[in-house]
């Protein structure tokens, strides 16, 4: 595999990387624990990690939905996770300006599935020489996502990844097509698939967007055994309480156990 930043450990191991934390910071106080959780687990498994969280939710279905702590605020928090725990963190942008400012603090910048095609936001986090990891857009397919990641390396920099995080499916389902993995992949590219957003049921009546956590297994399984470089989920230790994407997210204490069973499923697959 591919390691999608150099400061990963444990690329060694034949193993997928791990890109996971809360949807968004709502604190330090709520950061640090999960940082620190999940780091002990994945050195435990030897699991490349990378923590996940945005800085702040600009694509919200309701006008009074929790957006951020304030941009410089959370984005000090990521970095002073990566400075404490010794790990990369990646967080997501939506405009040029955000992508010079996010450098300044990730490692990685994300691009969220809405705004693959953006040309100038793609180019602008390239230029940055931060890793990008670019979400595949829910009406795109994965054979197409090579044009999207050419415009990044156009710009010199070929640290990119693609992530899978399912299609739509009518106005409040989304389906992945895992056959998206190896057409991605033959872009030369590592890729990623998010679990947690490909269980979302976006677009409901309330103006909050369900999901099926439920499932967060059996798609994580599914992705390991057709050879997926790397998962992105994310979690919280109460996600009833979370401020952002409760209803899709895993709950904290059941990282540990699904991670081991992932391991035991890559290890079998390496050995075919």
């Amino acid at each position: 595999m591919f390691p999608p930043i150099s400061t990963l450990k444990y690329t060694d191991t034949n193993r997928f990387f791990l890109m996971a934390g809360p949807c968004v910071i709502e604190d330090e106080k709520m950061a640090f624990p999960i940082a620190e959780k999940i780091v002990a687990i994945t050195d435990k498994l030897r699991i490349p990690f990378i923590f996940k969280g945005s800085y702040k939710k600009a694509n919200r279905s309701r006008i009074d939905s929790f957006t951020g702590i304030g941009d410089e605020k959370a984005l000090k928090v990521l970095r002073k996770v990566s400075e404490t725990f010794d790990i990369p963190v990646v967080t997501d942008i939506h405009s040029v300006d955000e992508a010079n400012m996010a450098a300044q603090y990730v490692d990685v910048l994300q691009i969220p599935a809405f705004l693959c095609r953006q040309t100038e936001l793609l180019v602008a986090a390239g230029k940055t020489g931060r890793a990008v990891n670019i979400k595949k857009g829910q009406f795109v397919s994965g054979p197409s996502m090579k044009f999207a990641a050419e415009k990044v390396v156009e710009t010199g920099n070929s640290n990119v990844m693609l992530t899978e995080r399912g299609n739509m499916f009518g106005y409040g389902d989304l389906v992945i097509d895992y056959r998206n993995i190896p057409e991605m992949q033959k872009a030369g590219f590592p890729v990623v698939l998010d679990i947690t957003h490909s269980l979302q049921q976006p677009n409901q009546s309330s103006g909050v967007t369900g999901g099926r956590p439920e499932m967060i297994e059996t798609l994580a399984l599914a992705g390991i055994a057709v050879g997926v470089d790397g998962l992105f989920l994310e979690t919280h230790p109460n996600p009833v309480v979370a401020k952002s994407d409760g209803a899709n997210m895993l709950k904290l204490d059941l990282l540990e156990g699904l991670l081991e069973r992932l391991v035991v499923v890559r290890d079998s697959v390496s050995r075919i």
